[in-house]
């Protein structure tokens, strides 16, 4: 039952959504008529033609389906309401061979002459809406879900969600909230679906401050559903609301509740963006060692870039060069040999920066003022020398590599050192 399936899946989905529904475009309920309705004589099927159901449904029983529509398509009964029960019954049968056009043509047939006893012509509104959900068919299943609530004079959670499900399909976001709400209005206990498809339809338009609202109410609702602070956390990112972000994935983090890896990135963009990177390089680093986070290429290189914004220069050299070692990275060994120069660790900066000059990097000039800086500090002057004559090559480092160089020889020949 391919079609039938996705018309429950699309039940369960329809739990899920979000504005504006207009209930003036829908005629208000005649509650006389439906109170007439209610309290008719209860019909029955002519003898007739209800002996050749009652075969028809032991043959259905007995998993003969098809045998079971053939025989109630031979019948041609004479009353209205006969024509409608049997259709309805085709109708039904059919969506159980997962035949909807067929389903849905004779529920169509079955509704069409409002012959039906109340509860099974109710009932049957609310199958067509669904089948015609599970088609695809979502302005036809709006109408017939808003049809069952003319007939009934009733309201549904359920049928009200449907609605807004069936908006959302429509990409008629504008149309989703109202339904939304209702659906919420009329739950007994808290539904997170009908508040997410809300949120669904917020974020389609672009109106992240109302999805943020309903992101706060569902924490409320939900305290202890992990995926509802990770999930405000994230919304906060879109409103630029970056204290609030924090303060909630930080929450989140002391519960234990992250479950993606995404998550720890989004509290490190937090940590970042408040400026207490280090707090982003704590997190990302144990998230790392514990297997959190995938240690790859990219995650290695932002524990150190967050280093390196927190000015704790030795740990952001070492992430550099561990992120350099994926793919022989020749700027990465750069900034590792560089940051190693600032902190006087000369022997680590050379090799980091030959390193980077070996495998070709684009900064030659910085990189070559950078060595000619570690061997100077590590008296070698002639290696300084050469250094700083390289970086004359580069145009962007040249006019302060040949001042420098002036200073190198100077020095080496005060210390008795010939260039």
């Amino acid at each position: 039952m391919t079609h039938l399936k996705k018309a429950t899946a699309l039940a369960l989905l329809m739990s899920l959504s979000g504005t504006v529904y207009s209930t003036a475009a829908v005629a208000a309920p005649d509650y006389a008529k439906i109170e007439e309705r209610k309290n008719a004589k209860t019909k029955i099927m002519g003898e007739r033609t209800g002996k050749k159901v009652v075969k028809a449904f032991d043959l259905y029983n007995e998993d003969k389906v098809d045998e079971a529509i053939a025989l109630l398509k031979e019948l041609e009964p004479s009353s209205d309401f006969d024509k409608a029960t049997v259709n309805r019954y085709l109708g039904s049968m059919y969506a159980q061979k997962e035949n909807y056009a067929e389903a849905i043509k004779y529920g169509r047939l079955a509704i069409a002459p409002d012959a039906l006893n109340f509860k099974d012509q109710a009932d049957l509104y609310k199958l067509l809406g669904d089948l015609l959900a599970g088609t695809g068919k979502f302005n036809d299943a709006i109408k017939s879900y808003n049809d069952w609530m003319d007939f009934t004079g009733e309201e549904d959670s359920k049928v009200y969600a449907r609605i807004a499900q069936g908006y959302y399909e429509l990409k008629q976001y504008n149309k989703v909230v109202e339904p939304a709400d209702k659906a919420i209005e009329l739950e007994k206990e808290p539904n997170k679906q009908y508040h997410m498809i809300k949120i669904g339809a917020f974020f389609e338009l672009k109106q992240y401050q109302e999805a943020v609202k309903v992101g706060e109410t569902l924490v409320k609702l939900f305290p202890e559903d992990p995926q509802m602070w990770t999930r405000l956390g994230s919304f906060y990112m879109q409103t630029e609301q970056y204290s609030k972000g924090q303060t909630v994935m930080e929450i989140a983090y002391k519960k234990g509740y992250f479950e993606k890896e995404n998550h720890y990135k989004i509290l490190g963009s937090y940590y970042s963006l408040n400026e207490i990177p280090y707090k982003a390089a704590i997190v990302f680093e144990k998230a790392i060692k514990e297997g959190k986070i995938e240690r790859v290429k990219k995650n290695v290189t932002a524990v150190a870039s967050y280093f390196h914004q927190a000015k704790n220069l030795i740990s952001a050299a070492k992430y550099y060069e561990e992120a350099a070692k994926f793919d022989d990275d020749a700027e990465l060994y750069r900034k590792a040999g560089s940051l190693l120069l600032s902190k006087q660790k000369y022997s680590a900066a050379v090799k980091k920066l030959n390193k980077a000059l070996e495998l070709g990097t684009n900064k030659k000039g910085m990189t070559y003022s950078d060595l000619a800086e570690a061997y100077l500090y590590q008296e070698k002057y002639k290696k300084a020398y050469q250094s700083i004559v390289k970086a004359q090559e580069d145009p962007r480092t040249r006019k302060f590599a040949r001042g420098w160089a002036t200073f190198i020889k100077d020095k080496a020949q005060r210390k008795g050192v010939k260039i």
